[in-house]
C-alpha cells in the first residue's frame, strides 16, 4: 500500500513515500563511494502483530486481511531479500526491490480462495 494513495491511508502512505526519498537521497549524496543503498518494499507480508496494531487490536479484522490468501509473504521472505542484496558483488547496487506474493498483483488486487 506504500506506493499508491488510498482513502484513509494518508499517514501510512506519506511515511512510506518518505522512506523512499530517504533511500534515494544517500544514493545521490554518496555516489562514487563504496556504499550501497537499497529500498526493499514488500507487499502483503503476514505478520500478525503488525496487522493487529494497524487495526487497533481488532483480531477479526486483522485476520480478514489475509483471509483466503494461500501464501502471503513472511518475515523470512523479506529477510531473504535483505540477505540476497547484501551478497551481491561490491559493484552492484539494487536501488529498489518490490517483492509481493504471487497472489498479489497490485495493492488492490489480491487473489483469494473461497472457503
Amino acid at each position: 500500500m506504500a506506493r499508491i494513495a488510498y482513502e484513509g491511508g494518508g499517514g501510512y502512505t506519506a511515511a512510506k513515500h518518505g522512506v523512499a526519498v530517504l533511500t534515494e537521497t544517500p544514493c545521490l549524496e554518496l555516489c562514487g563511494q563504496p556504499v550501497r543503498v537499497t529500498e526493499i518494499a514488500p507487499g502483503m507480508v503476514r505478520t500478525d502483530e503488525f496487522a493487529l496494531r494497524r487495526l487497533g487490536g481488532d483480531r477479526e479484522r486483522a485476520e480478514a486481511v489475509y483471509a483466503g490468501v494461500e501464501e502471503p509473504l513472511t518475515a523470512d521472505d523479506t529477510a531473504d531479500c535483505v540477505s540476497w542484496v547484501a551478497t551481491r558483488p561490491a559493484h552492484v547496487n539494487l536501488d529498489l526491490i518490490v517483492v509481493k506474493p504471487r497472489a498479489q498483483a497490485a495493492q488492490h488486487k489480491v487473489a483469494r480462495t473461497t472457503p
